[in-house]
């Protein structure tokens, strides 16, 4: 028999929320126009999510508007690790016993998936995310452009990458997780809704 592999989304699937409109809310308290911020933040993170934008246009497009550091990555870490989604707890244990053939893939950042899936057993090398460019003095400025998951189809060219020797079955909310299997990279897609229905 196939081995089964479980690829698995992090915001919105994982977690209850999206990361960066969580590092949104913690990088902008003090700001007057926070509320509109984040509106605009969370308005270009739909239209990834539904595929009217292309994901490396709404990554540069929110990334622009948040303005955030190390420091807030740090109180984020926080909110994240009380923000996980009920049923990923409930199967905490199936996480653990299956761990080698779990891989998260997220256009997320490593930065804030690394404490969250920590708590759940899953290895840092079976976590595969964005990471954060900074600069001398903390602030995030921009992604590592050269990473697949930055780009267009970048699920689909990570789960190809992994060339999974068995049955391939992708967990997650959005668009680009049903792309995984829609362009073969996958034999079955299963919506997660328990947070947000597209």
């Amino acid at each position: 028999m196939d081995k089964k592999y479980f690829i698995i989304d992090f915001d919105s699937t994982i977690i209850q929320t999206e990361g960066l409109e969580e590092l949104a809310a913690v990088a902008l308290k003090n700001n007057p126009q926070k509320e509109e911020i984040l509106e605009q933040i969370k308005h270009i993170t739909n239209l990834g999510m539904e595929g009217k934008i292309g994901f490396t246009e709404s990554l540069k497009k929110r990334l622009a508007l948040l303005k955030a550091n190390k420091s807030h990555l740090k109180q984020l870490q926080k909110t994240l690790k009380k923000k996980i989604s009920p049923s990923i707890l409930r199967n905490k244990h199936f996480l653990k016993l299956n761990k080698d053939r779990i891989y998260i893939i997220t256009g997320g950042f490593r930065e804030m998936v690394l404490p969250v899936t920590k708590q759940l057993g899953i290895s840092d090398s079976h976590i595969l995310a964005n990471t954060f460019e900074f600069d001398k003095k903390g602030n995030i400025f921009g992604f590592d452009i050269k990473n697949p998951l930055s780009k267009n189809n970048g699920k689909v060219i990570a789960v190809k990458n992994l060339k999974l020797n068995g049955e391939v079955v992708v967990i997650g909310d959005g668009f680009t997780d049903l792309q995984i299997k829609k362009l073969g990279a996958a034999k079955q897609f299963i919506a997660f809704t328990e947070n947000v229905s597209r």
